[in-house]
């Protein structure tokens, strides 16, 4: 086991060799979120991306109802009152969600049963059960969804797909939420734990640059500025790495390869 970064109560982690795994741990309220929360996430985060013996990280929920039912309604009244508080816990929100998107590490979420499709949406994969269900009816309570919490749904579904989750407030299930590109995989829901972590380690055994180097190719993607002649070059840097060779050589011997992240 490797060293670990501090949680708190309501905010989990574990280490399992390069794998990593956070748990949201208020089901009483369904890990509904609040602000000691994203604060504790944006801090794990940001961990887990200067840590280079990582290979993976696993974000889920505790108590198998809910992965999280969206904001902690109740602390509203003295943590976000007016706009002048909101803007401020949004900016909060909005470097948690920067650090869980620019972890150079692929993040899974897992057990999802219920809303928290913010930080759902930042995460790499996404894999949820057969009764999981999806949906942002804040326009019952008023509220708007902030830019910095808009830009990665539409980046994920499309801005048509992520008007009509906001403007309907619709809650919907499994197989929409697949059909509409919010989840990558429905499986039977006591088989989600099981899945997320042959996943992770399906990730994990493989080489940890290349990971890394696929995730800011797709970010970078997403800009529609011309690549610059150094971004090109660097789609060809892995050649001078020992993970290429150690890929290589392990093929032609028909052997498992160890990568190094070298």
């Amino acid at each position: 086991m490797s060293s670990v970064p501090a949680g708190t109560d309501t905010v989990l982690v574990a280490r399992d060799g390069d794998i990593a795994t956070v748990t949201l741990n208020k089901p009483g309220r369904l890990n509904a979120l609040d602000l000691g929360m994203w604060r504790a996430l944006g801090r794990l985060f940001t961990a887990f991306d200067a840590d280079e013996s990582l290979r993976c990280v696993i974000l889920r929920g505790a108590g198998g109802k809910a992965f999280a039912a969206g904001a902690d309604i109740a602390e509203f009244e003295t943590e976000r009152a007016n706009a002048a508080q909101a803007r401020e816990y949004g900016h909060r929100v909005e470097v948690t969600m920067r650090a869980l998107s620019h972890c150079r590490h692929p993040v899974l979420h897992g057990a999802c049963v219920g809303g928290g499709l913010e930080i759902a949406t930042v995460c790499d994969m996404r894999i949820c059960g057969e009764s999981s269900r999806f949906g942002v009816p804040v326009k019952n309570l008023g509220l708007v969804v902030a830019y910095a919490e808009m830009k990665p749904l539409i980046a994920l579904v499309g801005p048509a797909v992520a008007l009509e989750i906001v403007l309907e407030g619709r809650v919907f299930g499994a197989q929409e939420a697949r059909e509409k590109g919010l989840v990558n995989r429905v499986v039977p829901d006591d088989q989600v734990e099981a899945e997320t972590l042959a996943a992770a380690r399906r990730i994990a055994e493989g080489a940890p640059l290349v990971a890394r180097w696929h995730k800011r190719f797709a970010r970078r993607l997403a800009d529609p500025r011309p690549l610059s002649p150094e971004e090109d070059d660097e789609s060809y840097a892995c050649f001078d790495t020992e993970d290429f060779r150690t890929g290589y050589r392990a093929f032609l011997a028909k052997e498992k390869p160890r990568f190094r992240g070298k």
